[in-house]
């Protein structure tokens, strides 16, 4: 009984400094200290996304690989600074992750008005929030205050993104370690609306799927015919890339879930999602659905994913340069 008390007093204590370091991110955290702060992001923004939209798809695939590690605090953003530093930028997940050069401009843009306010964890949730904005996208609430975090782990990266050859019990398990469930999982893989993937994270999938020289059975066996005719010609090619969402890389809409229904999204983490009844359920309902209402459910994922094991307060820093710890 002793122990079990101990044990349920440290999960009230983990569960209550989780709660207090959400609390400490409020909406306008910057009102008075750097007022025009998000005003800056979203200029920065709409300077750039017209010409180049596919920053969108970018942007929020940093800013989910950020917050599954170490939580949402820019710990993706490190640079290694010697030979033997394994930082998360160069585990495999995040070798084609893009937009650095991106936030750099965007913290560029706030030092020169409010220097060493403004956090590069919030500056890529914000970003990535107009962007999806800027595209036609939903918006949702960005309550800042996060903190810059001093740790960046190879090894942390490697093992807690999701992966694209995921099956389900290993996304859920991954989502789960973060708080998130089974409908989050569902709706934050909708972002593969937007965006392309290079060949070599699905090909295994079209010319050697068990090892044998066979194709994945779940995949709709003309998609595959087609990616290997006219897209990904062997196993070997990892530069090629080839739209998540065909026919409307950067537009924000439902068609994602037709395509899974249909058995063409391109992942195995895709098909995972009709591999489970109650994640099943849900892509077919916002297959069916409306735009506004996988919009607004959306939104309430985006919010809970950029809360996760977030710093606040005195945790953590304000990093002067984005790509180096103070």
């Amino acid at each position: 009984m002793a122990k079990f008390g101990l044990a349920l007093v440290m999960i009230l204590v983990i569960q209550g400094f989780v709660s207090f370091s959400e609390a400490q991110l409020k909406m306008g955290f910057y009102d008075q200290t750097c007022p025009y702060a998000e005003k800056i992001v979203q200029d920065v923004v709409n300077q750039h996304i017209h010409n180049a939209p596919s920053l969108a798809a970018g942007l929020i695939r940093m800013h989910f690989h950020d917050c599954f590690v170490r939580g949402c605090d820019g710990s993706i953003l490190i640079n290694a600074t010697s030979s033997n530093q394994q930082v998360e930028k160069l585990a495999p997940p995040n070798l084609t992750v893009r937009g650095f050069d991106f936030i750099d401009k965007v913290k560029s843009a706030l030092e020169s008005k409010c220097p060493g306010i403004v956090s590069c964890a919030d500056i890529i949730t914000l970003a990535t929030r107009d962007s999806i904005v800027a595209i036609g996208g939903p918006t949702w609430n960005v309550p800042t205050g996060r903190r810059d975090g001093r740790i960046s782990n190879f090894a942390e990266a490697r093992n807690n993104i999701p992966p694209p050859f995921g099956n389900f019990t290993t996304l859920i398990t991954l989502f789960g370690n973060q708080g998130l469930d089974v409908k989050d999982l569902v709706l934050l893989s909708g972002a593969h609306t937007i965006g392309v993937s290079h060949c070599s994270s699905f090909s295994n999938r079209l010319f050697n799927f068990t090892g044998v020289g066979d194709q994945d059975p779940s995949m709709d066996s003309e998609y595959v015919d087609n990616l290997k005719s006219r897209r990904c010609l062997s196993l070997a090619d990892n530069t090629t890339t080839v739209e998540m969402d065909p026919g409307s890389r950067n537009t924000f809409d439902l068609s994602y879930y037709k395509l899974v229904l249909k058995r063409r999204g391109l992942f195995e983490s895709d098909a995972a999602l009709t591999m489970n009844p109650a994640a099943l359920a849900q892509v077919k309902r916002f297959a069916g659905g409306s735009e506004q209402e996988f919009f607004a459910e959306f939104s309430k994922s985006m919010e809970k994913m950029g809360r996760i094991g977030v710093k606040t307060g005195s945790d953590g820093e304000i990093r002067r340069t984005c790509a180096f710890v103070n």
